[in-house]
């Protein structure tokens, strides 16, 4: 058993430190701190301003958002409407306006129950983002043009999208309580405000964030419903309970687990059940689109495809994607079981939900919103967050200017398919770069930046610092207590006597 100090001592020993100033451990949150008058200085009243962390996040987040807005403006005004390819060379596409009609919302048909003309013959999303999209058409002016209905449609899905993103960021800030300056990661994440109405993930993104937080403070059943929630907005959520049952088989947190769970498996069933009972076709579209979509954009299945005389069929790439997904969970547990201190929920959660985008066969620009708040939990260091976001808007545009040479005719105005395929490797070096990071930091606690600072698992809720009871391999050996120091910090973990169970 891996030895840490008891939940109440660590929750006490927090509530007496300091909150912890990023342009203090942080170089280049200090460097960019001079835009705005220098770091944080000693004598500053920290918390007796209007100007509390959350609120100035928050109004950073939106002005971001507004930001992406007028990024899209060339589409707006026209590029959605006319030409094949100037959405693409404005790198402005988005999904929103174009499925406003093609997906039977202009017609005012009902999604799921209503079947669509045209090959997609029922809507493609799962319910939960089905509602989201059916209330924002109720939201849309019916008078004008079909032009003028798509444009209204965007603006009324960007102001709920909006909310979403502030949501996210909020959530962010309050999961780790010493480290609130974290959130500005999400805030000013350049993908974000890129990729942020392009789809509608946003939805899944804030549900899956308010879970997090609520973990964090020990609210295991609202974990479990926020997060059945956004699995019933989008497939990805589900993945974190994965590493949180194998984290709680660790510490012995089981009827935590299962309260999640439950939570979880209830929501998404009160969402999706009356869909699945009277509408299982439309219901099932989503399910079965997934599995008979062939090799898309993003992926490294796509470059060796493209390079191949012979591609891979797709029920091969689906073989091989989960199997090779699945060994990926497997490493995910076995990490989680054998390090020398219990890794950090949101480490893991981070892990297993890039190990996805990694495999997964497509790879739309807009799944970087899915590990933003997490690589913020996970590893709030600006430098490798930064590097990873420069390899993220490399490949937004590099997938704009691949398409805008694809639809340019003779002209081939744009980037052609070597050009693309390097905009692929580079989004996956650099998420696997930031997979390195969070992964060293497992194994050296002391290169954490949140243990670093004297925290145990901030977001972990009941896991923060609980003992553990299960542990394999190295961890579950008896070991001399370790303490390393890190900018003059010192970082302890494991105790002497330290005992692990076996299988």
């Amino acid at each position: 058993m891996c030895g840490m100090p008891s939940a109440e001592s660590t929750r006490a020993s927090v509530h007496e430190r300091e909150p912890v100033r990023p342009t203090k451990e942080d170089e280049v949150a200090a460097a960019g701190s001079e835009l705005i008058g220098g770091p944080l200085g000693r004598r500053a009243l920290l918390g007796s301003s209007w100007w509390a962390p959350v609120r100035v996040i928050a109004l950073v987040a939106i002005g971001m958002f507004a930001l992406g807005l007028v990024q899209k403006a060339p589409c707006y005004n026209g590029a959605w409407f006319f030409g094949a390819s100037s959405q693409y060379t404005h790198a402005c596409y988005s999904d929103i306006p174009h499925l406003y009609q093609g997906r039977g919302f202009a017609d005012g048909l009902v999604p799921y129950f209503d079947r669509l003309p045209g090959d997609m013959q029922y809507l493609e999303y799962p319910v939960l983002t089905g509602v989201f999209m059916e209330v924002a058409s109720w939201l849309t002016p019916g008078s004008g043009t079909i032009q003028d209905q798509e444009q209204w449609y965007w603006m009324v899905n960007a102001g709920m999208l909006m909310v979403c993103a502030s949501v996210i960021a909020v959530c962010v800030t309050r999961t780790h309580a010493r480290r609130p300056w974290d959130g500005l990661l999400v805030a000013l994440a350049p993908a974000v405000a890129l990729t942020a109405t392009i789809n509608w993930d946003l939805l899944a993104v804030a549900l899956t964030a308010a879970a997090m937080l609520m973990w964090s403070r020990g609210r295991s059943l609202a974990f479990g419903v926020l997060l059945g929630l956004a699995t019933a907005a989008k497939l990805y959520p589900f993945l974190l309970l994965g590493p949180l049952m194998v984290l709680c088989w660790r510490a012995g947190k089981w009827r935590e687990f299962g309260t999640a769970l439950g939570g979880a498996i209830v929501a998404w069933v009160v969402v999706n059940g009356p869909v699945m009972l009277f509408a299982f076709e439309g219901w099932s579209k989503f399910y079965t689109f997934s599995q008979e979509r062939g090799v898309d954009f993003g992926s490294f299945w796509l470059i060796m495809a493209q390079n191949s005389d012979d591609p891979l069929s797709t029920e091969t790439v689906n073989t091989l994607a989960t199997l090779l997904m699945l060994v990926c969970c497997a490493a995910v547990a076995a990490l989680a079981l054998t390090a020398p201190r219990r890794p950090r929920f949101a480490q893991l959660a981070f892990l297993i939900v890039a190990a996805f985008i990694l495999t997964n066969k497509v790879y739309s620009p807009q799944y970087v919103l899915w590990l933003v708040p997490l690589a913020a939990l996970a590893r709030p260091k600006w430098r490798d967050f930064l590097i990873w976001q420069a390899c993220e808007v490399a490949y937004f545009l590099g997938i704009w200017l691949y398409l805008a040479y694809t639809t340019s005719g003779d002209a081939h105005k744009g980037l052609p398919t070597d050009g693309y395929h390097w905009a692929i490797g580079l989004h996956l070096l650099g998420t696997l770069y930031l997979c390195v990071m969070v992964v060293r930091d497992i194994f050296r606690p002391d290169r954490d930046p949140v243990r670093r600072s004297g925290d145990d698992d901030p977001s972990g809720g009941v896991l923060d610092g609980a003992e553990d009871v299960f542990v394999l391999g190295p961890a579950a050996r008896p070991r001399q207590q370790v303490t390393a120091r890190f900018d003059g910090t010192p970082v302890e973990w494991g105790k002497p006597g330290a005992t692990g169970g076996s299988l």
